[in-house]
């Protein structure tokens, strides 16, 4: 018997789900059936769509607590309701610890885990008064579980999204399920600023275990199922959605031959 997830009638906010691994989760849940509210600061180019369906969009700053609680507010006004939200807004650019300044890391931190933390505060404001409470979703990292060069105040932002996570699966238990997904490398649309051209992008995706980078869907099939009744006992958990991993590097560079 085949196996479905229909979110029809749920209410579900992606931050940042206007492009790449936003844009999977966002279509992935519009194909479930839920409707979707995606946010930015600026309005895509096109809206996303799936299934015939499109998502709405509305702006707003996540780093403003008050215009996140406003559009919370909004959705719950709007809606009726909100079942789901998913962290996945933030990111990083490139630079070594001693190339940027207190100030340059603080704002990583702040859009990684502080922000996720105001928007999470917001929507379980919501959840608590309702029926059914709701799930939360958190968009972790790998960078998140390792050292991470060129990145470290994006990576200690990821270690401590997930420890946020399990506290607030404690304290918001049993209304509010709250769940991390760990990425490794996604495909999007700036995959080659990373990895470089087509040649890049498959070298790159050889080192994963499965033999290639996620794709954007890959981490919205994984959205639906927390969102879904499917998941009703998972909460705290830290769901890794990375291939397999990365291949240790001591296994490459031994002089003997590996089992």
């Amino acid at each position: 018997m085949a196996v479905t997830i229909d979110l029809s009638g749920s209410v579900a906010v992606v931050t940042g789900g206007t492009r790449g691994v936003g844009a999977g989760i966002t279509r992935a849940l519009l194909e479930a059936g839920a409707e979707v509210v995606t946010c930015a600061r600026r309005a895509p180019e096109a809206p996303v769509t799936a299934a015939g369906r499109t998502a709405r969009f509305l702006p707003v700053d996540l780093r403003d607590p008050a215009a996140v609680e406003a559009f919370f507010e909004r959705v719950r006004d709007d809606h009726g309701r909100l079942d789901t939200l998913v962290n996945n807004a933030g990111g990083t650019p490139y630079r070594t610890l001693a190339d940027g300044d207190a100030d340059q890391h603080a704002r990583v931190v702040a859009l990684n885990l502080v922000a996720p933390l105001t928007a999470s505060l917001a929507a379980h404001r919501v959840m608590r008064r309702q029926d059914g409470g709701g799930s939360i979703v958190m968009v972790g990292s790998v960078s998140g579980t390792r050292p991470s060069p060129g990145s470290a105040a994006y990576g200690a932002a990821k270690a401590g999204l997930e420890n946020l996570a399990r506290s607030m699966a404690v304290e918001w238990a049993p209304l509010v399920r709250v769940n991390t997904l760990v990425l490794g490398m996604v495909r999007t649309e700036l995959s080659h600023l990373h990895y470089g051209d087509e040649d890049g992008i498959a070298a790159v995706g050889r080192t994963v275990p499965l033999g290639r980078l996620a794709a954007p869907a890959d981490i919205g099939d994984a959205c639906v199922f927390l969102a879904s009744d499917r998941a009703a006992y998972v909460s705290g958990a830290s769901l890794h959605v990375h291939g397999g991993g990365e291949r240790p590097a001591f296994l490459d560079a031994a002089t003997v031959n590996q089992p």
